[in-house]
């Protein structure tokens, strides 16, 4: 074997190595009419600041809190924070972003959150939130699922590891 033949053969091989470790990263969920590519999540704990001096930190606890100025209104902020980014392969009609969730005080009761999208747009976010006196009283969120529906019908759903 050459020089250039083992160069290139090496080329080949840590190109195969590297598209299947960037495959391997991919958290996109792809069902039979859309696609779940992103799931962000924020848990505002009670009266915890993170210690850091790191601006980026700190600015998404202060971007959920803001304009909350007595203690009440912070409390009623606390919870579970979360944003779907999706889309969906047909465009026509409305959908309905169902999201699922369990609690750790509601023991095995699935609560739900639905929103209708009507804008259908090539890509779309859906945010849903868990916080003030349903966080207070149940707890935080310990299992979830999102599914994107056409009526009855699902094109896509994502949940996290706990969802049974």
């Amino acid at each position: 074997m050459t020089k250039v033949t083992r160069t290139s053969c090496l080329r080949l091989g840590c190109l195969a190595i590297l598209a299947f470790a960037l495959s391997a990263c991919s958290s996109s969920v792809k069902g039979p009419g859309g696609t779940i590519s992103k799931v962000k999540y924020y848990h505002l704990m009670p009266f915890f600041t993170p210690q850091t001096t790191n601006p980026t930190i700190l600015f998404e606890r202060q971007h959920f809190i803001y304009g909350a100025v007595t203690k009440n209104e912070i409390v009623d902020r606390f919870g579970h924070y979360y944003a779907f980014f999706w889309k969906a392969d047909d465009r026509t009609g409305p959908l309905t972003v169902r999201f699922e969730y369990m609690q750790a005080k509601s023991g095995l009761t699935k609560r739900v959150q639905e929103q209708v999208v009507e804008d259908i747009r090539r890509r779309n976010i859906s945010k849903f939130q868990v916080a003030g006196p349903e966080y207070q009283k149940s707890g935080r969120v310990i299992a979830w699922r999102v599914s994107v529906l056409r009526g009855k019908d699902e094109l896509v759903s994502q949940q996290s590891a706990l969802w049974n």
